[in-house]
């Protein structure tokens, strides 16, 4: 028989869970065609020897909706393994938008996701309108993996009340009107609608999100129109106060579960070493919920920023830093230079806070002044015992001394490694979380599938590489109703990760690259060990390289 690709002697890891074995893979007009021994000829023969091939990698939770405009590759998910993006997370995207909300929606993603307004700017071309124009658009495009795309609240929202968005609940008819847009995306292809209710999503004009201004009545009638389709998944960013989840969480859960009768899946459990039993008390009082189709999301990496003042995404949930966006320097340089100001942020983190004053875990990464160089690698506790300040002070006054321009690392959250192998080998949490296409100056967690492969499987024992290549593949096929993909079998397409098991991985620190365009600057994290990454049949990453094949496709419910 002819086939168009044969792996051999493989490791194979399907996706189930299942014990390891030695097989080849067959692959056939983008499925796969045979799991066993394979004899026949084929087109193209990859020798797979000492090397696992298991299910390409599904990664929950992207924001690729912008990037996809000027990357067709959505890199650097596929270096990592990865065949599929989740994208439309946190109620935040580009569909729909009426032509005199695009400088709302961009703005709304330089806050929240920290994407760059240039970039985006002169380079969405903006060919739709609907969210099935979108869609669409996406399909004529191509990308090197598959996407799929949850319909996000906030564009809906503007789209049917205009600049009233951000300031109220919707009426019964601008629901109505909204249910039924979100009921045509999900008909045309969408997975499912998102949402967000932390306060650190602050949109267009230093404003909340318009999605939060949602009341439960409009969720509602959202979560129905979703389960009047019978498909489809809900998705939220959700407990404001990190790991704990509150009354008003407990309740929006159970309201959106019963509603729609499909899974709902939210952002995030996370360790928190200033409570360590947080994210244990939370599982024991969502345990009914977990039952009846709840499943949160956690992260296998610690969670470090890069950020400068100009962006202070970790300060995000402070109410007192929302006046600083969306400002040019000299005016963001008097805002945090006002005595005021700082009173109100040494007031707010007295207050539950995901940051709370620890300045030891905010570091100088890099200045651009150079006679500020002296000071990289210090954290803000040294600059303050070096200056006879307390932290604010000397956060702020470094900062505004290099124009705003200074680069700093903050690793709050996920720290502890005892604490994080527990989420992540939780059978009822999904590993996800990486933003991928967010952040690009701050933050890339996109390699996530590789960290987990080398630092939890192979380095520290933690999960099986069964266990493992399950969580990265099947769990999120099953969340988002991805019936062929995440197993290697018969029939399901052949989305394909090859890689080294023992040096599988990704770096501790991302890199920085000027490659956005125009020269624009994003960090990447690089991976080692990845092989192959496979979609639909065809090869787009081949041992470091980017093979300029399209195959991915936009995968419609």
């Amino acid at each position: 028989m002819a086939y168009d690709l044969i792996i051999r002697n493989g490791l194979v890891v399907d996706g189930t869970g299942a014990p390891a074995r030695l097989a080849d893979v067959a692959v056939t007009d983008g499925r796969i065609a045979k799991v066993g021994k394979v004899s026949g000829v084929t087109s193209r023969e990859i020798d797979a020897e000492k090397r696992v091939v298991s299910p390409g990698f599904i990664d929950p939770h992207t924001h690729y909706d912008a990037q996809i405009c000027w990357d067709k590759a959505l890199t650097p998910s596929p270096w990592h393994g990865v065949t599929t993006v989740v994208n439309g997370n946190c109620g935040v995207g580009v569909a729909p938008v009426a032509p005199a909300m695009r400088e709302v929606a961009m703005h709304d993603l330089v806050n929240v996701e920290g994407m760059p307004y240039d970039v985006m700017s002169n380079n969405i071309p903006w060919s739709w309108e609907s969210f099935p124009q979108f869609l669409d658009a996406l399909d004529r495009r191509g990308a090197a993996v598959n996407q799929v795309y949850l319909a996000p609240l906030t564009p809906f929202r503007y789209y049917v009340m205009g600049g009233a968005a951000v300031e109220r609940a919707a009426t019964p008819d601008e629901t109505a009107r909204i249910a039924a847009l979100i009921r045509e995306a999900v008909l045309a292809g969408a997975v499912g609608f998102s949402t967000t209710m932390l306060p650190n999503h602050i949109g267009h004009g230093g404003r909340p999100l318009a999605c939060r201004a949602a009341d439960n009545a409009e969720l509602a009638a959202y979560a129905r129109a979703v389960g009047s389709t019978g498909r489809g998944t809900i998705q939220l960013a959700l407990t404001p106060e990190v790991s704990v989840v509150s009354d008003r969480d407990y309740e929006l859960l159970d309201l959106l579960l019963r509603e729609s009768g499909r899974p709902v899946t939210w952002s995030a459990l996370i360790y928190r070493d200033d409570k360590p039993d947080a994210c244990d008390k939370s599982l024991a009082r969502l345990a009914p919920l977990l039952r009846r189709g709840a499943v949160p999301q956690t992260s296998a990496l610690p969670l470090s920023r890069e950020m400068t003042l100009r962006a202070p995404f970790s300060f995000m949930g402070f109410k007192s830093w929302h006046g600083v966006y969306n400002k040019e320097i000299p005016e963001q340089i008097a805002y945090l230079s006002n005595v005021e100001f700082r009173n109100r942020f040494r007031e707010e983190m007295q207050g539950p806070a995901q940051f709370t004053g620890n300045w030891d875990l905010i570091r100088v990464t890099e200045v651009a002044n150079p006679a500020l160089k002296q000071h990289e690698g210090k954290t803000i506790a040294q600059l303050a015992r070096e200056t006879a300040k307390d932290g604010v002070d000397a956060l702020l006054d470094f900062g505004i001394s290099d124009n705003l321009a200074t680069e700093f690392t903050a690793s709050i959250l996920n720290t502890n490694p005892e604490g994080v192998k527990k989420l992540i080998t939780n059978p009822d949490l999904l590993i996800g979380l990486a933003d991928g296409g967010a952040h690009v100056v701050q933050l890339c967690d996109a390699g996530y599938p590789t960290y987990v492969l080398g630092r939890w499987v192979r380095e520290r024992r933690a999960m099986s590489l069964e266990s493992a290549v399950r969580k990265l593949t099947s769990q999120p096929a099953d969340v988002f109703g991805l019936g062929d993909r995440g197993r290697l079998a018969p029939g399901k397409a052949a989305d394909i990760a090859v890689f080294d098991p023992a040096t599988v991985n990704c770096d501790d620190r991302p890199e920085k690259r000027n490659d956005l365009p125009g020269g624009a600057r994003r960090v990447v994290m690089p991976s080692h060990g990845v092989d192959f990454t496979i979609v639909n049949g065809t090869v787009v990453y081949e041992r470091g390289e980017m093979t300029g094949a399209h195959p991915g496709r936009i995968l419609r419910h």
